[in-house]
């Protein structure tokens, strides 16, 4: 069904979509919006659910500069950055591939970065129950770039504190400083 929605917003667009270049640019359309939205299919839960371990260790654990790509719901264009994700264990730790696996499955949805940032927060706090959570998301936006302001540099930071990292500033600073912000 995309296919034939390609097909036509080639047509729509003045291009006609049986010139040799574009005959199979559909398909590859429809493949390539499956791929780039399959969070919707899937389920954060199931993504962690065999990496969750009991472990003696109250210390924070930092994955950062996890690459991420994502589409803008608003234009459908991409934003890409880097993700910095942070955990206070209590009682369980969480494999580490399964971080950057999570962030995945929201970012390979239409997002705002704002939700993104939420979601992958709130997750983590649901899945681990640890004593906080902090995520920190600079992505660069294309919608912002390619069209609109025309602003080619402008990076957009948000962040989500939750648990220890909202209520204790000490903590929120390492973390902060550990990510080097």
């Amino acid at each position: 069904m995309l296919k034939g929605i390609y097909k036509n917003l080639l047509t729509e667009i003045g291009e006609n979509p049986e010139r040799e270049g574009l005959v199979k640019t559909p398909e590859r359309m429809e493949k390539s919006m499956r791929f780039l939205t399959s969070g919707y299919r899937m389920d954060p839960s199931h993504v962690v659910r065999d990496a969750l371990f009991t472990e003696d260790c109250d210390d924070m654990v930092i994955v950062k500069d996890i690459d991420l790509f994502s589409l803008c719901e608003h234009h459908m264009l991409p934003f890409y950055g880097k993700a910095h994700v942070a955990y206070l264990p209590d009682g369980k730790v969480l494999g580490l591939s399964k971080i950057p696996r999570l962030l995945e499955v929201y970012a390979r949805r239409l997002q705002v970065q704002e939700r993104l940032t939420n979601q992958v927060a709130n997750a983590l706090m649901e899945i681990l129950q640890p004593k906080g959570v902090a995520v920190v998301i600079e992505a660069l936006h294309l919608c912002m770039a390619m069209r609109g302001v025309e602003k080619q540099n402008s990076v957009t930071i948000t962040s989500a504190m939750l648990g220890t990292f909202k209520s204790d500033s000490r903590t929120r600073q390492e973390f902060l400083a550990l990510i080097g912000k």
